[in-house]
């Protein structure tokens, strides 16, 4: 699987492996980077925002 990451998701990774927080991301905010950075850190999590019905909703 980490041979389809790129640099900066191997980075986001390995600082989620060594402990460091999601702040440690060096890249500049906004920038591509910065989000594939943190892709690579979230990326062994389970996805958050899954859409399904909650009580009486649909």
């Amino acid at each position: 699987m980490t041979d389809d990451l790129n640099q900066a998701m191997q980075d986001g990774r390995a600082a989620k492996l060594a402990g460091r927080p999601v702040s440690a991301n060096p890249h500049r905010a906004g920038s591509q980077e910065s989000a594939d950075w943190l892709a690579g850190y979230v990326l062994d999590e389970d996805e958050q925002n899954v859409d399904r019905p909650e009580g009486n909703e649909g």
